[in-house]
């Protein structure tokens, strides 16, 4: 997630149902003038959702994060993960620039036990073979098991070192 993308994200985060319900506790522990703090908390929780509310669109016009999302692909294939595997199924975007552009799959070194099952490329489909060859802007459908996903993701992002490094 971007920089920009986190600020929006934290700016109309979820942020009212937890001192909404702390302010219950004193009300149920029979506290004196609890029924104030939780008019109050409660007014203040409405204000402040009203007012990210109504700044949002702003915000969003400001981070240039109003655009349209893009369309995602419907593949023409499906996962459904059981009790039985640890194996999970995502898309992987690879970037202009990313070091595995350019290779064929056989040279990638992925992690053992991880399976590229098909490539979304300028908007179709190909089942890759060991000599096809990965390109910037592909999305690859990898299924794996959790944790190799750190692993590819450090592929896909890693920068070739500049001489004199």
């Amino acid at each position: 997630m971007s920089f920009r993308e986190k600020a929006l994200v934290s700016w109309v985060g979820l942020r009212g149902a937890v001192p909404i319900v702390l302010a219950t506790f004193p009300m149920m522990a029979g506290v004196a003038r609890s029924e104030i703090m939780f008019n109050v908390v409660f007014f203040v929780v409405v204000a402040s959702a009203l007012l990210q509310g109504k700044t949002l669109m702003f915000l969003a016009r400001l981070l240039k994060l109003d655009g349209p999302l893009p369309d995602k692909p419907k593949y023409p294939l499906e996962f459904d993960k059981s009790e039985h595997t640890r194996s999970e199924m995502r898309e992987i975007a690879i970037p202009a620039g990313s070091p595995m552009a350019g290779k064929p799959i056989s040279e990638l070194k992925l992690p053992a036990g991880s399976l590229i099952l098909l490539i979304n490329r300028d908007k179709g489909f190909l089942v890759p073979r060991g000599h096809t060859t990965i390109q910037e802007n592909d999305t690859l459908l990898v299924l794996a098991e959790p944790e190799m996903f750190d692993q590819i993701n450090l592929m896909i992002e890693a920068k070739p070192m500049q001489s004199g490094e």
